[in-house]
């Protein structure tokens, strides 16, 4: 069963609701959104580590068939970096480190800046 939650930013309110898959497993943050055929835009995954890291919060984009907006997002609930991920590439990093990395529609990357804080409501 899949836990979803709603994503909010506190600093700058998002002008339609965001869902995203709670993806705090091994497999399921392997997995990610390999061979998708695409992504909503009212929906995301929220890949969740236990402790701030870069090396930890880095992605690829190998078999992704899509590009993606990515927030990356400490601990403390402020967003650390924002990119435009794009389909098939192979290294995204944040600038600082994070514990959450928030993929989802690349329509909504401009609704998370670095410093935003952001705060994850279960559903």
């Amino acid at each position: 069963m899949k836990r979803t939650i709603s994503v909010e930013n506190l600093t700058h309110p998002l002008p339609s609701p965001l869902h995203a898959v709670w993806c705090d497993s091994f497999l399921c943050r392997l997995r990610g959104l390999t061979f998708h055929r695409r992504i909503p835009l009212g929906e995301g995954l929220l890949l969740v580590y236990s402790a701030d890291s870069r090396a930890n919060a880095a992605i690829h984009m190998l078999g992704v068939n899509f590009d993606l907006a990515v927030a990356w997002i400490n601990r403390e609930g402020v967003v650390v970096d924002t990119c435009l991920a794009l389909r098939w590439r192979p290294f995204y990093q944040p600038k600082a480190p994070a514990a959450y990395i928030l993929e989802m529609h690349p329509d909504r990357l401009r609704e998370f800046t670095p410093g935003d804080r952001v705060r994850f409501v279960k559903r």
